[in-house]
């Protein structure tokens, strides 16, 4: 993997699946607990007013754990908060000119949902990408069927930078992901819907470390 993509889970924000803002941010703290070491910042629905104190609050959390905080979208917000990076999406800034903002120290994420579009994210800049929905999850039914086990392992199979799988993600699962030359997995639900974030962040984590 890129020497700034030294994790193996990723974890989501979804506000939606809890209470509300504090409960995220416990939650969040709970999965840190449990072993998350890179958390991305994604509440799309939020303006930049809303997202900051958010963005600060995760910052600080974050670096309690020495664990990496990236923010969906908003390059202005992960400078102004320190953070680790940013996570891009289709719709969000060209991958190039994010690089040439951000700069080399810091890590660019982008969401692909085809192996094409990770050779192009890559060349464009990007330190890592995820893929899918690998399988069914209501959260990522907008982009289209599950992609399934064997494009993943084809997209994975000449990718020219680390693949994260996502989306409907559970621990039956991770036998086959790993098989398929993913580097790791980006989880929402299965870790903020847990009964125990901090149980299902221990159990993801070192599932997906054993198979190194």
């Amino acid at each position: 993997m890129s020497a700034q993509i030294s994790h193996r889970l990723y974890l989501i924000t979804d506000r939606s699946l809890l209470r509300n803002q504090q409960k995220l941010i416990e939650v969040i703290g709970q999965a840190l607990d449990g072993g998350v070491r890179m958390v991305q910042l994604r509440e799309k629905d939020l303006s930049a007013a809303q997202l900051w104190p958010l963005a600060q609050q995760l910052r600080d959390l974050t670096r309690r754990y020495n664990a990496q905080l990236l923010i969906n979208d908003r390059i202005d917000l992960a400078l102004a908060c320190s953070a680790d990076g940013v996570h891009l999406g289709a719709h969000s800034i060209p991958v190039a000119v994010a690089r040439t903002l951000l700069g080399p120290d810091r890590i660019v994420g982008v969401s692909t949902h085809a192996a094409a579009e990770i050779r192009l994210a890559s060349e464009a800049g990007a330190d890592f990408v995820t893929y899918g929905p690998v399988y069914d999850t209501p959260s990522k039914r907008a982009y289209g069927p599950p992609q399934g086990i064997e494009k993943l392992r084809s997209a994975c199979q000449n990718a020219p930078c680390p693949v994260f799988a996502l989306g409907g993600i559970k621990p039956a699962h991770l036998t086959d992901i790993t098989q398929s030359g993913a580097s790791g997995i980006a989880l929402i639900s299965a870790i903020l819907s847990a009964e125990d974030p901090a149980k299902a962040a221990t159990q993801f984590c070192t599932r997906i470390n054993r198979s190194n």
